[in-house]
């Protein structure tokens, strides 16, 4: 059969519609072209704020239009939370909960098998996340040069705006020895730079007692047939400020492979509204790890996530938060606009609505800071000698990369550039040049 997949949100979901579709393929199915009909369409679903699953449900009806014929099969976190909302959309055939999902390739053959013995599935196939224990591993290959892999899943801190943890389940992740494997055969697939991903990697271990210390210094030597391996570099996703240790910068600062790049969650500069939100540090934790990677690696780029209009989030508070990420040596912000989500803690609670407006405005004023720390950065390495890893792309004549410490350059195209790296001293680039994209 032909198959499409739609992949909404996180790196995590394209790893893992990746996987989906390998197995598929190992199966005797086909991956329908661009454009193609499809027998079967999967729609991978992100559910991380209200916008999300608006885009969710766009891209459903999108997807109906286009295959009018297909079965579609909503999957992944949107799925896991409201699969009876999304079973009532106008031409959804199942819903698969997180767990399900991974289940796909059988649940393919079972549909082939009531469709001969005209019979019908239940449209709604899901059970309860946190009974959910297994880990389903994955990686995926983007079309440039990067692999995505899944080294952790799920989250146990429950934050009160968040609804992840029961869309994801519990902490969990698979062993050291096996993530060493499913590298070694990416970087032997082609992959020349891997990124590590997961829901909340730094708790990395709960499941196997291993250390995420451990992990990364594992990465650093892979060896094959005991030749050490050294055309690769690793970056590391997102990891909770009180889980990114002075061990870990340390290490990362005097490692072979690891790019001196971060992204750290700071989510609110006040600690008034980190406390109402249930985050386990404080501004001023967050501000010794980030001065303490910019001691160590002066260069760095560090990326942060900030949400903005929470519950309890005052004018004073406001304030305080602007003003702290004015003074933090951080190189863009990953902005998101709180949205209230049903099951979390933050509803029951009688604090200070932040009207819809205003959120907005606070949106804005966050994402002109993080354009203007971003050129900052920028200007401040013009000059700079470092390395760049070259991709695939193609635009007017030049090709594009990235360099260690994620600063993206061009050049003009040459294939035999494409998936090398190459020591190059950054450029001045147009202000226009200079990514801006700190959206959700």
């Amino acid at each position: 059969m032909k198959i499409s997949f739609t992949t909404l949100g996180c790196k995590l979901n394209f790893a893992e519609s990746s996987a989906l579709g390998k197995a598929l393929l190992e199966r005797g199915h086909t991956r329908a072209k661009q454009g193609e009909p499809a027998d079967i369409c999967v729609i991978n679903t992100c559910t991380v704020t209200d916008a999300a699953d608006h885009k969710d449900r766009q891209m459903i009806h999108r997807i109906r239009r286009q295959n009018p014929d297909a079965i579609l099969i909503v999957t992944g976190c949107y799925a896991q939370l409201k699969p009876d909302e999304i079973a009532a959309i106008d031409g959804v055939d199942y819903v698969l909960g997180q767990n399900d999902k991974f289940r796909l390739p059988e649940f393919i053959e079972k549909l082939e098998a009531a469709k001969q013995q005209h019979t019908e599935l239940s449209k709604i196939q899901t059970c309860p996340i946190r009974e959910v224990d297994d880990f389903h591993g994955a990686y995926s290959k983007d079309d440039r040069t990067r692999c995505f892999i899944k080294v952790q899943d799920g989250c146990n801190y429950f934050c009160s705006y968040c609804t992840i943890p029961i869309a994801r389940g519990k902490s969990r992740n698979p062993s050291i020895g096996s993530l060493v494997e499913q590298a070694k055969e990416a970087i032997q697939n082609g992959a020349k730079e891997l990124i590590l991903s997961g829901v909340n990697i730094g708790d990395f271990g709960r499941s196997t007692n291993e250390r995420f210390i451990d992990l990364l210094k594992a990465l650093d030597g892979l060896a094959i047939s005991g030749e050490r391996l050294a055309d690769y570099r690793i970056r590391i996703s997102s990891c909770e400020p009180n889980l990114l240790s002075d061990e870990i910068i340390d290490f990362v600062a005097n490692s072979q492979h690891f790019a001196p790049h971060f992204h750290i969650p700071l989510q609110s500069g006040s600690n008034t509204v980190l406390k109402i939100m249930g985050r386990r540090y404080t501004r001023e934790l967050f501000a010794e790890r980030v001065a303490h990677i910019k001691s160590v690696m002066p260069h760095a780029f560090i990326g942060v996530d900030c949400m903005v209009g929470v519950r309890g989030e005052t004018d004073d508070c406001w304030t305080e938060y602007v003003s702290f990420i004015e003074s933090l040596p951080v190189s863009q912000l990953h902005v998101f606009t709180y949205s209230e989500r049903a099951n979390t803690r933050m509803l029951e609670m009688d604090l200070y609505v932040v009207p819809q407006k205003e959120r907005e405005r606070r949106s804005k004023q966050l994402h002109e800071i993080s354009a203007r720390k971003t050129e900052a950065f920028y200007r401040e390495h013009e000059g700079y000698e470092t390395t760049v890893l070259w991709e695939s792309s193609k635009k007017d004549g030049r090709m594009y990369g990235f360099t260690d410490n994620y600063i993206k350059v061009s050049c003009p195209y040459d294939r035999a550039k494409v998936n090398t790296f190459e020591r190059i001293v950054v450029p001045r680039q147009d202000s226009a040049d200079i990514p801006t994209d700190t959206q959700e």
